[in-house]
């Protein structure tokens, strides 16, 4: 019998079924074509109302199961699509609806992107003197390009200016490069 995740929290919009959670993961896998961490993919499509987060990992076990993605790294359970995955997306993509998809790419391109930026950039937090520091750098070719250490209140203000830097780091930096040379 298949699952049905309307009343698992999942708004009007949302998809019902587990075949079409697969088939929206292989859409996505497909259309980002690089590994991906997917409980952070089953977070984004239910904080979306899409897919319930439960039905989404289930459906991720399953894909796994029949080959249709394979996990890179199985540490940080990252997992890429595989070509039997690609005929699936690329094969039954119409059956959803192109609003779901839409949303549902567009929302998890921007956490892979913050994601991405996570990967290549690096955060630290000090305690120096009686004071909190936060140091942010910005990482290009294995080296930072830029470094800045901020006085912080404490650590909850910290994780707050590392979400907003990992937003975008390099309007960051061009922003402080602009006024430093203005």
């Amino acid at each position: 019998m298949e699952k049905n995740a309307s009343g698992a929290g999942v708004s009007l919009g949302g998809l019902f079924s587990t075949s079409e959670i697969k088939i929206l993961i292989c859409y996505i896998l497909n259309a980002i074509d690089e590994p991906i961490p997917v409980d952070m993919v089953a977070n984004v499509l239910h904080y979306e109302g899409i897919a319930n987060a439960f039905e989404v990992s289930d459906a991720v076990v399953s894909l796994s199961s029949s080959g249709q993605i394979r996990a890179a790294d199985e540490s940080e359970q990252i997992y890429e699509i595989t070509n039997s995955g690609r005929d699936t997306a690329n094969t039954l993509k119409s059956s959803l609806s192109s609003v779901v998809k839409e949303r549902a790419y567009l929302a998890v391109m921007k956490m892979f992107a913050k994601y991405k930026n996570a990967k290549d950039n690096h955060f630290e937090i000090t305690h120096e003197d009686g004071a909190t520091y936060l140091s942010c750098s910005a990482i290009d070719g294995g080296k930072p390009f830029i470094t800045v250490k901020l006085l912080i209140t404490d650590e909850e203000q910290g994780n707050i200016i590392r979400e907003r830097f990992l937003e975008n780091p390099s309007a960051i930096y061009s922003k402080i490069i602009e006024m430093l040379t203005q």
